[in-house]
């Protein structure tokens, strides 16, 4: 390693700490939300679903970043809760059509309140502008933001 670098300490690295973050968002999550068996992933996957009804499983991937291989995993466990519904595509038999149930919408309208309380705290001490400047940075950083 060349002299002119720093020291190397990976607390201080940006994926270090995103990790560090998104894990205090998950433990929050798990502590707030009333359905002990209810994940992080599986709600953002059921907010997807709800908002776009009828999508395929490349749609749930694409809306939700959750990669193919977890995402089916996922489905799986909201389907046997009777949340999701998974059907064939009447069009194309290699695609899957995904629909929330009733009781997987109305699981979202209980769980919404609570996930704003779980945004609330994760952004801890942070005041209202460094919110506002926190997602600024995050949707920038990820192509959302020009």
């Amino acid at each position: 390693m060349p002299d002119d670098y720093p020291a190397y300490d990976f607390h201080d690295q940006i994926g270090h700490l995103l990790r560090r973050a998104y894990q205090r968002h998950v433990a929050i999550f798990q502590e707030a939300i009333p359905d002990s068996e209810l994940t992080a992933a599986q709600f953002v996957t059921l907010c997807s679903v709800k908002d776009a009804p009828g999508c395929s499983l490349n749609d749930v991937v694409k809306s939700t970043a959750i990669d193919q291989a977890t995402i089916r995993g996922v489905v799986d466990r909201l389907r046997s809760r009777s949340l999701l519904e998974v059907n064939p595509d009447p069009n194309d038999g290699r695609k899957l059509i995904i629909d929330i149930t009733e009781a997987g919408r109305m699981l979202v309208e209980r769980i919404i309140p609570f996930a704003f309380a779980v945004t609330a705290r994760t952004y801890g001490t942070l005041n209202p502008a460094e919110c506002v400047a926190l997602l600024f940075l995050l949707r920038k950083m990820i192509g959302i933001v020009a």
